[in-house]
C-alpha cells in the first residue's frame, strides 16, 4: 500500500530542528557523497534521495528560507508569496499593507473583548489570530483574503502488464497536513507553544484512497485524483492526489505505444507448406492461417488486439515469425531432408 507525506526537511538531512547552520552542512555533505549519482549509477532510489537531500539543504542552508519554513511548515513558500516573512509574533492582529502583513496590538490570549485594528470585537483567543491569518486582512471593512490552493501529492505504484491491459485499482494512504485543532494552526496557545502540533501549526492525518487505473495505461503515466490533495487555505480548493504509474515488463509481450509485439513459433512445416498456428492475445488464443513458404521475421498484424485505448481505439497486436527447426530426428527424416537439399541443388 502506497503512502503519501509531506517533506520533513530535518528528517531528511537528519538533524534536530535546532540544529546549527554547521551541523546542517556537516550533515547534507555526508549524505550527498553518500546518494551522489556518480556513486550510485543505475540506481533510481539512490538519485531520488540525492535530490531531496539537495532540496532540504536548499532551505535549510538559507536563514531567512529556514524561518519562514519554521514557521509555516511545508507551506512557507505560499506565505512568502502573500507577504509573510516569518518574524510575525504569535497572537496578533494583522493590518492590510500593500508591502506585506503589519502587526497591531497584541491579543489578550484571554476570552473577552478585545481593541484591534478591526474594532471591538469579541474573541476566544488566537482563534480569532487564525481566522485574520488565512481569512482576511485589513482595516475596518477593507480586507484582503488570503486565497490558496491545496498542495497536490504524488506517489508510484507497480502494475503488471496485464493490469495495464485490462484496468485495475490500487489502494493508497495519502498522508496530509491540517491545521492543528488545539491551536488553530498558529503553533501557540495563549503565547505557550502548542503540545499538540509541537508548535508547528500542523498535525498530520491518513486519507486511504482507493483509485481507479484505467485500462491502457502507460509506463509513466499520471493517474489524477481530484480534489484528494492537501487542504486549500482561505476557501480556496484543496490540491489533487496523482498516481505515477510504472509497467513491470513482460516476459511475451513488448509493448510499442497501443500496438503489442509478440513471438510467433512456426514450425518449419507449416512454413514450408503452410498452415494453421495459435498465437498468443491478451485476451485469449487465436487461430491464425500461414501461407506457404512464410519466411522467418516476417510479421503478422491482428487488427483491434493490442493495448485499449478511449482516444484513439485499440492498438494492434504484431506477431513475429521465428522458424522452429525440428530436433531429433530419425535416420529417414534425414535421408529425406538430405534428398531435398538435392533437389535444391539441381534446381
Amino acid at each position: 500500500m502506497a503512502s503519501v507525506q509531506f517533506k520533513d526537511y530535518y528528517k531528511t538531512l537528519g538533524v534536530s530542528r535546532s540544529a546549527t547552520d554547521k551541523e546542517i552542512r556537516t550533515a547534507y555533505l555526508k549524505l550527498a557523497r553518500k546518494y551522489h549519482p556518480d556513486k550510485n549509477r543505475g540506481d533510481a532510489n539512490a538519485e531520488e534521495r540525492f535530490k531531496e537531500i539537495n532540496e532540504a539543504n536548499e532551505v535549510l542552508s538559507d536563514p531567512d528560507k529556514r524561518k519562514m519554513y519554521d514557521r509555516f511548515g511545508e507551506d512557507w513558500q505560499r506565505y512568502r508569496d502573500a507577504g509573510f516573512t516569518g518574524d510575525e509574533p504569535q497572537g496578533r492582529t494583522t493590518s492590510s499593507t500593500s508591502s506585506g502583513p503589519d502587526f497591531g496590538q497584541w491579543f489578550t490570549g484571554q476570552t473577552g473583548t478585545t481593541r484591534t485594528d478591526f474594532g471591538d470585537t469579541t474573541t476566544d483567543g488566537f482563534s480569532d489570530f487564525f481566522r485574520t491569518l488565512f481569512g482576511s486582512r485589513g482595516f475596518g471593512a477593507q480586507t484582503r483574503t488570503v486565497r490558496q490552493r491545496g498542495d497536490d501529492l504524488e506517489t508510484t505504484v507497480d502494475i503488471t502488464f496485464d493490469e495495464a491491459f485490462r484496468g485495475t485499482t490500487r489502494r493508497v494512504d495519502v498522508q496530509i497536513q491540517e491545521p492543528c485543532p488545539t491551536c488553530g494552526g498558529t503553533g501557540y496557545v495563549r503565547e505557550a507553544p502548542c503540545p499538540t502540533c509541537d508548535a508547528s501549526g500542523y498535525v498530520s492525518r491518513r486519507r486511504s484512497l482507493e483509485v481507479k487505473i484505467p485500462a491502457g495505461v502507460a509506463d509513466g503515466a499520471r493517474v489524477r485524483v481530484a480534489g484528494q490533495g492537501g487542504p486549500g487555505i482561505g476557501g480556496a480548493p484543496n490540491g489533487d492526489v496523482y498516481l505515477r504509474v510504472r509497467v513491470q515488463d513482460d516476459s511475451k509481450y513488448i509493448r510499442e505505444g497501443n500496438n503489442i509485439r509478440v513471438d510467433l513459433p512456426v514450425p518449419l512445416y507449416t512454413a514450408i507448406l503452410g498452415g494453421e498456428v495459435v498465437v498468443d492475445t491478451p485476451t485469449g488464443k487465436v487461430a491464425l492461417t500461414i501461407p506457404p513458404e512464410t519466411q522467418a521475421g516476417k510479421v503478422f498484424r491482428l487488427r483491434g488486439k493490442g493495448m485499449p485505448s478511449s482516444k484513439s481505439g485499440a492498438g494492434d497486436l504484431l506477431a513475429k515469425v521465428s522458424i522452429v527447426i525440428p530436433a531429433h530426428l530419425s535416420e529417414r527424416e534425414k535421408e529425406l531432408f538430405a534428398e531435398l537439399r538435392s533437389l535444391r541443388k539441381s534446381l
